[in-house]
């Protein structure tokens, strides 16, 4: 077999099925050539039926006659069958059976040994090898077997003739020389047709890929267009492209959809460098006349002579709306609209690094509304969420070009400014922001109170990471809170100092409130003109492992956090209810003892029955307790509980004293509207009252007025015995101080209130000795 899958010797496929197909192919051929084989057959033996009349009067006569008609019988009898063949096989064995009834009739003729016989000898073969459409096998059979039966006839009819070996050479050299071309002549039909199927199959496959291309092109969900690289011109686009550009989109040139000649010069450029361009985005305009963003991805291809672009296009205008949504969300709180912590902390950074590589500056505002929570817990969210909106719609309305407000989280918002300011500047455009918030919001009919603290810090000036920077505002934003807030306060490194100190009394008062190491000691509250004690003071104390008792002024910062001065309150107000039923048990008669509530305890609206739960279950009256406010409670937002909470108490029979009276805020107004039994003049006053100044004119003022009032005053701090005397003169009842105690545990009290009075004798404090 050669690499045709031909064989050698026949020329025939050695694949079976593909030579069925190959005779199958040429079958109608095969059947005109034996049609034409079998009709020539019969009117050539019909034609040399007329010259077998030459024989006539011989014997040979009554066998070429009958041998010509049996001839011209079975042609027609085969032309008429062959005309019923379906199929290769059909067709080959009318073919056979007109070839051998042929071969035995001629046979026959031959035995005549004319000059015409011996052409018929070499004649009838050639036919047979070259003119009968058979199968291989059966052509050289029946051409063999035709030669053979031709000289079996031609020598039958006589003495052999002299030229014999010579006839029988002639034979044997036609049918090797026939049989070659016989196996030529198959390889060549077969090789043609081989290759014309090959052909025909490269065309179908070629036609169904171009038109399966086609229908995906067509089909493509993404507008595909193939435009001309020299003009510009759109010469196809698939469904999807028609649908997006218009039907006229092959009218069209790409300066019409490619919006900026720059990127047109930019796609052209890579076009160029590269062939191609990958996921390139692009503005074009579609059918509409809308602008839509696009990705574009493109390769050159060549069309003839000219050289084009096919170009798919992928329209992504909605999924960058939804990128920069989703952005928006990431990087924009979703009550106020204002950028968020992640989208100020880019901006900042991003600023930070401008002044570090070009100069400049960057100046933080970190602002907190002043007590939120309180609005919440009394208004209602739905009211703290309409103050954070109108502040940030307030912040956002104040701030320049070259600054940007965010909201960190809760009630706290910053202001990030580029601006190069002096520490001055800084703090006046903090208090500009301040003035912003200060308007009352109104809510449901309702007026909210719109005060605020703000934290200064300056890069470079106080840091130069943004880290550290928020810090530094953040100290100082505590700074503007501790010093009564609604102001605004510029970061000093200071206050890292001040802070470490805070945490560190913090842990440490956390760690002495778990250990029950905070308690009272009382300071006794004396009557002036008889010294008699009429009650005590309860004082917090810490006992410190390594620095024994520690008075509360040591650790003041504490009590800024509201939970650590919870903490202490309530421990203070326990210890002080267990001494005072002690006390009461062991029939001392001890007064009052009154208790400092911090701002911070007003925010629980529970402080009342709490409170009064405690001494009605330690079966103490309420008239033996007491508490103290400072002025700083009456002016913050949880005024209207304290107010609530203090009504309460007061109705129940405890008493309500307002401490440091003079130093803080308040108007005179606040005395009208909290419930007070007695005012406590801060030290501060009664220090100087014998300087015959400012002070002392402020005690006397303060006196009268608490007689206008019909309000008890006590005076803080009295040390001297000319202290005394003024206030006696001035007509002031109650007084406490070192002049007559010191603070003692509960212990020493016992001991003080069996004293018959607390006035010195002979320069001696009671209460001043160890146990004390």
């Amino acid at each position: 077999m050669t690499r045709d899958g031909l064989f050698r010797f026949g020329g025939e496929f050695r694949d079976f099925a593909r030579e069925a197909a190959f005779r199958d192919a040429r079958f109608g051929e095969m059947l005109r050539q034996c049609r034409l084989i079998f009709l020539l057959s019969a009117v050539l033996n019909t034609l040399f039926l007329a010259s077998d009349w030459r024989f006539y009067g011989t014997p040979h006569f009554f066998v070429a006659v009958p041998a010509r008609l049996m001839v011209v019988f079975v042609s027609l009898l085969c032309f008429a069958l062959v005309r019923k063949a379906t199929r290769f096989s059909q067709a080959q064995g009318v073919l056979i059976l007109w070839e051998v009834s042929t071969g035995l009739m001629v046979a026959l003729l031959v035995s005549s040994r004319s000059d015409l016989a011996l052409f018929v000898v070499l004649m009838l073969p050639s036919i047979f090898y070259l003119v009968a459409p058979t199968a291989f096998r059966w052509t050289m059979t029946l051409g063999l077997g035709c030669s053979v039966l031709m000289l079996a006839g031609y020598l039958g009819g006589g003495p052999l003739p002299t030229t014999l070996l010579g006839l029988i050479l002639v034979l044997v050299m036609l049918n090797f020389a026939l049989g070659l071309v016989v196996v030529h002549g198959n390889r060549l039909r077969r090789l043609e047709w081989a290759a014309t199927q090959a052909e025909r199959q490269a065309k179908d496959e070629l036609g169904a890929s171009q038109a399966l291309i086609e229908r995906i092109f067509m089909a493509v969900p993404i507008p595909l267009v193939v435009t001309s690289r020299g003009d510009g011109r759109f010469l196809r686009g698939n469904d999807a492209a028609k649908r997006y550009f218009g039907d006229e989109v092959t009218q069209a040139q790409v300066q019409d959809v490619l919006l900026d000649g720059g990127n047109r010069r930019v796609i052209a450029r890579l076009l160029n460098d590269h062939d191609r361009i990958e996921g390139h985005e692009a503005q074009v305009r579609d059918g509409s006349g809308a602008v839509r963003d696009v990705l574009i991805t493109a390769t050159t291809l060549p069309i003839g002579e000219n050289p084009a672009v096919v170009a798919g296009i992928v329209d992504i205008t909605d999924r960058k709306a939804a990128e920069a949504r989703t952005r928006r969300q990431a990087t924009h709180d979703a009550l106020t609209g204002l950028p968020n912590r992640l989208l100020f902390g880019e901006r900042m950074q991003q600023a930070l690094a401008r002044m570090a590589s070009r100069g400049g500056a960057v100046a933080l505002f970190l602002i907190d509304l002043d007590d939120f929570k309180s609005i919440n817990d009394t208004l209602g969210h739905d009211a703290g969420d309409a103050l954070l909106i109108e502040a940030a719609r307030r912040l956002a309305a104040a701030i320049g070009p070259d600054e940007l407000v965010a909201r960190l989280g809760g009630d706290e918002f910053v202001v990030l400014s580029t601006q190069r300011l002096t520490g001055l500047e800084a703090l006046v455009r903090g208090e500009a922001l301040i003035e912003v918030l200060r308007q009352p919001c109104e809510h449901a009919g309702q007026m909210i109170a719109t005060r605020a603290s703000l934290g200064i810090a300056l890069a470079p000036e106080h840091d130069r990471d943004g880290v550290e920077l928020m810090k530094d505002a953040d100290l100082a934003l505590y700074r503007a809170k501790a010093n009564g807030r609604n102001m605004a306060i510029v970061y000093e490194p200071a206050m890292r100092a001040a802070m470490a100190r805070r945490v560190a009394i913090c842990q440490g008062l956390a760690g002495a409130l778990k250990d029950e190491r905070i308690l009272p000691y009382y300071q006794p509250q004396v009557a002036v003109d008889t010294g008699r004690i009429v009650g005590f003071e309860a004082l917090a104390r810490w006992r410190h492992s390594e620095r024994g008792i520690i008075p509360a002024a040591a650790f003041q910062e504490g009590f800024q956090d509201a939970e650590i001065a919870n903490g202490i309150s309530d421990a203070i107000i326990g210890a002080a209810i267990g001494d005072l039923r002690s006390w009461l048990d062991a029939g001392l008669d001890v007064g009052h003892v009154c208790v400092n509530l911090a701002a911070s305890v007003f925010r629980d609206p529970a402080l009342p029955e709490r409170l009064l739960g405690q001494l009605a279950a330690a079966g103490v009256p309420p008239s033996h307790f007491g508490v103290e406010v400072t002025e700083t409670v009456l002016l913050t937002r949880n005024a209207d509980e304290a107010e609530r909470t203090l009504k309460t108490l007061r109705a129940a029979g405890l008493r309500v004293a307002l401490d440091d009276f003079g130093t803080g805020y308040a108007s005179l107004t606040h005395l009208k509207r909290f419930p007070v039994d007695a005012l406590k003049i801060d030290r501060g006053f009664v220090s100087h009252v014998t300087e015959n100044g400012g002070d002392a004119a402020i005690v006397r003022a303060l006196l009268q007025l608490a007689a206008d009032l019909s309000l008890d005053v006590i005076a803080e701090g009295v040390e001297t015995v000319e202290q005394e005397v003024f206030l006696k003169e001035q007509g002031c009842r109650f007084a406490q101080g070192y002049r007559y105690a010191r603070p003692a545990p509960a212990g020493r009290v016992p001991w003080l209130l069996q004293l018959p009075d607390l006035l010195p004798k002979g320069g001696a404090m009671h209460g001043d000795s160890a146990a004390a």
